[in-house]
């Protein structure tokens, strides 16, 4: 068996693996990214990315459909599904390729292979098999990013068989399109799924086991987009639980236990699971080594590390929040901790999250519930977006921004939004967060008009009884 050494392995190139991989290189590592698929990971071939084409897509057909309102005409609107999957698996081959890239740029060795870990050894050593062919690969230090995969439920019929019972890879790439849809599970991958097929014309219902949709968010933002996507003609169940799924020729049959104990039984073209994930930590050698795992997710610490020396782990592999960007920025704080730099250890209330259905939601910090949970006095600012003039003329007049403040300090606790554009708003909050800054800073902060970042200061003032425009 052939051997190699580096200072830094990294097993999985998903946008925390191949970031942490760019950074190991530039402090000087020799370093090497183990990858069984295609660079980018989920993120950039089957998550993140062509999922936000696909919804860019259903945007463009929503207003054009919409046209009037604009004072344009466009008659007999229609799509080629075919066409729409193609530009959103070419948008995805494009960021794969750019990865490829940077790889070569920051002279980052790639071996294509699947990667375990080897017992026993002294130093780190990664076991890589590729065309039947085992090579023994050594480093001082080894970051696993291997992901997650979605969540399944076997002995309920919810496991996906790629034709008629889905998860978010099949999903991206559908043959045809469903005229009715069983969407199970309301998360930011549900939801987003929900809405795309919902405006290119199926008939979609989704099925929450929690009592509201998008249950990681704020119980406002939640009340809000349910009245929207129930506007939008999707049926929706919260307090739910589908109890048995079957295929059955061409339909999908779902019996599904209502909130108030109510069963019902109803046929579908396709169903989505989008029910959670589950850490990538099998065939890994993990147990051996003595890795603790918990609910399928490695156990670190705030940088990374596993408890055995040298190996630590990044990402969706370590649980929640399941975001590329706190993969990334983990990634960064793990293999700077391992150069002997000083970084911050990982905060993930300072994480924004995103989901970019129609109207968009995004937040950052803790929700009003969770702040008075934590024993904070708190003050609540909030403003719609039917009072800002740029929303208005964007013909988006339909959200609110809300902002939470600590009532001793003025520390801001934490930001929610809907409507449009708030996936770009929101990182001027965890700007806000990161600096640690107060209510005063942000009043004294001037924000351009007409814009909709305005909604984002008159929240803050709002919070203080001093809200101008509404």
């Amino acid at each position: 068996m052939s051997e190699t050494k580096f200072d830094l392995i990294v097993v999985g190139g998903g946008p925390g693996g191949y970031v942490a991989a760019i950074r190991g290189a530039q402090l000087g590592m020799k370093t090497a990214v183990v990858e069984r698929d295609k660079l980018g990971g989920i993120c950039l071939n089957w998550g993140c990315i062509p999922t936000k084409a696909l919804l860019r897509t259903a945007d463009v057909y929503h207003l054009m459909k919409n046209a009037k309102e604009f004072g344009l005409s466009a008659d007999n609107i229609s799509f080629d599904l075919d066409a729409v999957v193609k530009r959103s698996r070419k948008v995805a081959g494009r960021l794969s390729s750019g990865v490829s890239s940077l790889m070569k740029k920051n002279k980052v060795t790639v071996i294509e292979g699947e990667a375990r870990l080897e017992k026993g050894s002294e130093a780190p050593a990664v076991i890589v098999k590729a065309d039947g062919k085992d090579t023994r690969y050594t480093a001082s230090h080894v970051i696993l990013a291997t992901g997650a995969r979605a969540r399944t439920i076997p002995q309920a019929g919810l496991e996906p068989d790629g034709k008629r019972i889905w998860t978010y890879r099949e999903a991206m790439v559908p043959d045809e399109m469903p005229k009715k849809l069983l969407v199970i599970g309301s998360g930011a991958i549900g939801i987003e799924f929900a809405d795309f097929y919902a405006t290119m014309g199926a008939e979609v219902t989704v099925v929450e086991m929690l009592d509201r949709i998008v249950p990681q968010e704020d119980e406002e933002v939640s009340a809000f987009a349910l009245k929207a996507f129930k506007k939008k003609g999707l049926t929706i169940h919260t307090g739910a639980q589908v109890e048995k799924v079957s295929v059955s020729g061409s339909a999908v049959k779902a019996k599904i236990k209502l909130s108030g104990g109510k069963t019902e039984e109803n046929t579908y073209d396709r169903a989505i699971l989008a029910i959670g994930i589950v850490g990538n930590v099998e065939n890994l050698g993990l147990e051996e080594l003595g890795v603790e795992i918990e609910k399928s997710h490695v156990k670190t610490d705030g940088f990374g590390r596993t408890g055995v020396k040298g190996l630590y782990a990044i990402g969706d592999l370590t649980g929640a929040p399941w975001l590329a960007h706190k993969a990334s920025h983990e990634g960064i704080i793990c293999v700077e901790k391992i150069a002997g730099e000083n970084p911050h250890a990982m905060e993930t209330s300072n994480i924004p999250a995103c989901t970019y259905c129609h109207p968009q939601i995004a937040s950052v910090g803790l929700t009003e519930a969770k702040a008075k949970e934590a024993g904070y006095e708190i003050r609540v600012g909030n403003f719609p977006f039917v009072g800002n003039g740029k929303a208005i003329a964007l013909g988006e007049d339909q959200g609110f921004v809300k902002t939470i403040f600590d009532k001793k300090t003025g520390e801001l606790l934490g930001a929610h939004m809907i409507g449009a554009d708030v996936t770009e708003l929101i990182q001027g909050y965890a700007v806000g967060k990161t600096l640690e800054t107060t209510e005063a800073e942000l009043m004294h902060t001037v924000f351009p008009h007409p814009t909709l970042s305005e909604m984002m200061h008159e929240s803050v003032l709002d919070a203080y009884d001093r809200a101008i425009h509404y």
